[in-house]
């Protein structure tokens, strides 16, 4: 196995592997120096990311951070990687690359065509030689366009995921909370429910609820019940009308069973979600939910720092063709990302390194309450995810998820998005939206009341 060196002044720092070198060129964060992985100065990182520079793009075809032989994602990763795509950079070192993906020749056109090319080694190891501008400036500049009902990641546009959490799965509760949501323009990207109970049963009387409520009001959104796959798959063989498959997802074979998952269950549950055809702007079924940390939660990360293993569940999303993937930035807590500065870098690197890789991702923007966090930071990353191009957010009622007791954004704040970076919902949905009364002409929230209020409040809550 080779080792890494590299000398600041008189001193030569040594790296003895890939894995090593690319956990100590990595920001600082506390998951990192929970697992015993992180640079043990801030001048070894800087030499750590001065190697790291240097070293080809190659070099990551050539050694694999977990065994081909043990690890169903490195085969994934290895068997898909695309050569042909990949030739345009194959020279580069990952100084170079960086470089590259900076300049006006690394355009939207180019960097479609690149991604397939990329694997997730390559795209963590860049990312660590960024400062967090040029994560955003190299995001934005990529499109990832998917479609079910509604098309997600059309430029000009931010959709928002309608989360109505209730603690006790109450159907008024639930009810209550979409209708809140629908009424400040939130949902084209989905009304997605985490259930309080995971269980087949009540997953199906939640998904009766939303199918229900979509059609009574010739809604053009989608629905999921984040329950586990294996009980989605159950659901679809019990005819109930299922849209997205969820699923959370981590970047080694160890860490996606413990989560209860392998790749043969996910394609059996695409698979069983596409034979429905109950897209109509597109088929593109499944949703998944990633984060740094998870890999370091399930003992499964296998020496590798949070960053670069989260990017390997890339790969895993990407093989799946999904309507969206977000990662849930801040939710794990403070042993993984610290504070608010950690949190930011975290968030911008997970849209960065996905985008870059041809994966439609969103944030859920949030922290823990026992985090060194708050709202402002969460303002912050929501506002610089944006200016990166980030196409898809999490809003729940009052920023507040009274079931999964964590913070997140409001409705307001993917109102502050489209007002702001003159933005709007997904072109679907908007037209609906207008249709209702719910927003005029300009996209701005309409000040007369509509006639949607009513007409929904009695049915809905009754079901």
């Amino acid at each position: 196995m080779p080792s890494y060196r590299h000398m600041i002044g008189s001193e030569t720092f040594r790296f003895d592997s890939l894995t090593a070198l690319l956990a100590a060129a990595s920001p600082q964060r506390s998951g990192d120096e929970l697992a015993g992985v992180a640079a043990e100065s801030e001048i070894a990182r800087v030499a750590a990311q001065m190697a790291l520079a240097d070293l080809p793009l190659t070099e990551f075809l050539a050694e694999q951070l977990v065994p081909y032989e043990e690890d169903e994602v490195t085969r994934l990763i290895c068997d898909t990687h695309d050569r042909a795509a990949f030739a345009p950079v194959a020279h580069m070192t990952v100084g170079q690359f960086r470089d590259w993906l900076l300049s006006n020749e690394a355009d939207s056109a180019a960097l479609k065509a690149l991604a397939r090319g990329l694997t997730p080694e390559m795209v963590a190891a860049v990312s660590k030689l960024m400062r967090n501008r040029d994560l955003i400036s190299v995001a934005r500049k990529i499109e990832v366009i998917t479609a079910f009902r509604t098309t997600m990641g059309l430029a000009g546009t931010v959709s928002s995921r309608l989360q109505p959490n209730h603690p006790t799965d109450d159907p008024a509760g639930v009810a209550a909370s979409i209708i809140d949501g629908l009424l400040y323009g939130i949902g084209d990207a989905m009304i997605g429910i985490n259930p309080a109970t995971d269980n087949v049963p009540q997953a199906m009387a939640l998904i009766h609820l939303l199918d229900e409520l979509r059609e009574r009001h010739a809604i053009p959104t989608q629905s999921c019940v984040l329950t586990h796959v294996t009980n989605s798959i159950e659901i679809i063989n019990r005819g109930a009308p299922l849209d997205l498959v969820f699923q959370s997802i981590a970047g080694t074979e160890k860490a996606n069973r413990g989560f209860g998952v392998d790749l043969a269950v996910l394609a059996e549950a695409q698979d069983a979600a596409l034979s429905l055809k109950r897209g109509t702007m597109g088929q593109n079924v499944m949703y998944f939910e990633t984060g740094q940390g998870a890999a370091l939660s399930a003992d499964a990360h296998f020496g590798m720092d949070q960053q670069t293993v989260e990017t390997r569940a890339y790969a895993v999303a990407r093989a799946f063709d999904p309507l969206l993937v977000n990662t849930v930035v801040g939710f794990i807590g403070p042993e993984y990302l610290f504070d608010g500065k950690q949190i930011t870098r975290a968030g911008l690197e997970d849209h960065f390194c996905a985008k870059l890789m041809g994966v439609p991702m969103g944030c859920d923007v949030c922290y823990t309450n026992h985090s060194h966090a708050d709202q402002d930071d969460m303002d912050g990353l929501l506002t610089l995810l944006s200016d990166a191009g980030c196409r898809y957010f999490i809003g729940v009622p009052g920023a507040d998820d009274i079931m999964l007791n964590y913070q997140s954004l409001s409705y307001h704040d993917i109102l502050y998005l489209r007002e702001s970076f003159g933005l709007r919902a997904a072109p679907e949905f908007e037209s609906w939206l207008e249709a209702q009364g719910i927003i005029d002409r300009a996209g701005r929230i309409a000040s007369t009341p509509n006639r949607l209020l009513a007409e929904m409040t009695r049915p809905a809550l009754s079901a």
